[in-house]
């Protein structure tokens, strides 16, 4: 059995082990089933899951959105309850690509409009990897044992059709754990066993990080991704009006939505703090996943939209997911 590693300061850390004490919406008319190449894209993003609803391949109409704000109704936390989780997040990024709209939205609900920037002569959608590791992962109501494991999301921005709301299309999570057995047959969500690793070195006193890099292997979506810290926080994001909106878009998404293991809609909520982030850059890179779905070309710096990473950051994750009604798809 592979278990995750940190090394930070030379200081191993295995996740398995238990601790106690104008920025624009592209619309898409109809709901045609997608052909064979992006049922196969659905299929490798899904892992199993049936197709429920694709997009035709009608020009998508373009609305311009106002401004978003860190308003207090943004940033307030739902008191957990239940089953919910806290944790701590570290060695957390936010690699974000500029994807190939038409690919793209043949993996997403037809409920789902896919969020789209200028880009080139043209438009572009959005996809970040997100990698971290699960320090303390813990019931909000009983905070003891905890659980520290590594993690990285694959999520696509997108605005829900039926709410207005900005949201992220996750295609799916790969897990340094063995505990990924409960939501992928529990719930039915679109994670994935892998063995990752994490080398950081993260200098306190500049607050940047001297070395950044994350491997994922054995898994559906290999990786291997090294990082440049610049200790600077971000001035502008391309494609977006002005920084705060893009810094919500990209940052501070609270839904997600993602086609279960059976195929049909599903979705979790979180909450974390406002970022504190720095900018980076890309050394080097290779996402399997990113690349076999035609999205982008993971190793080029072309593709690359922005890095955003932060040492440390505090979640809460509602559970248990939610499956989801939709008058669409």
């Amino acid at each position: 059995m592979h278990s995750g590693t940190l090394r930070s300061h030379d200081t191993r850390i295995h996740p398995l082990q238990p601790r106690v004490p104008s920025l624009r919406v592209a619309r898409r008319a109809g709901s045609a089933c997608v052909g064979r190449a992006a049922e196969e894209r659905q299929r490798a993003a899904r892992q199993g899951g049936r197709c429920v609803g694709g997009r035709s391949a009608a020009t998508p109409a373009q609305a311009t959105l106002k401004p978003l704000t860190f308003d207090a109704d943004r940033l307030a936390r739902k008191s957990p309850s239940g089953i919910d989780v806290d944790t701590s997040l570290l060695h957390f990024s936010i690699i974000t690509y500029f994807i190939d709209p038409q690919a793209a939205r043949e993996l997403i609900h037809p409920r789902f409009d896919l969020l789209t920037i200028p880009h080139g002569e043209g438009e572009a959608g959005l996809l970040s990897v997100v990698p971290f590791v699960d320090r303390d992962f813990r019931f909000a109501r009983f905070p003891w044992p905890t659980w520290a494991f590594a993690q990285t999301n694959y999520r696509i921005y997108v605005v829900d059709r039926e709410t207005g709301e900005h949201a992220v299309w996750f295609l799916g999570t790969s897990l340094d754990s063995i505990s990924v057995t409960i939501p992928r047959y529990l719930w039915k969500l679109p994670w994935h066993r892998a063995h990752i690793e994490f080398d950081c070195t993260f200098d306190q006193s500049a607050s940047r990080y001297e070395r950044y890099r994350m491997t994922a292997s054995n898994s559906w979506a290999d990786a291997d991704v090294e990082l440049h810290d610049t200790g600077e926080a971000p001035k502008q994001l391309r494609g977006f009006d002005d920084l705060e909106t893009g810094m919500i878009v990209l940052t501070h998404p609270s839904l997600g939505y993602y086609y279960r293991r059976d195929g049909r809609l599903g979705s979790y909520s979180i909450w974390h703090e406002r970022l504190k982030a720095t900018v980076g850059t890309v050394q080097n890179a290779r996402f399997d996943l990113i690349d076999s779905l035609g999205l982008a070309s993971s190793g080029d710096a072309s593709a690359v939209h922005s890095v955003l990473l932060q040492h440390e950051v505090d979640f809460t994750i509602y559970l248990p997911p939610l499956l989801m009604n939709s008058e669409r798809g």
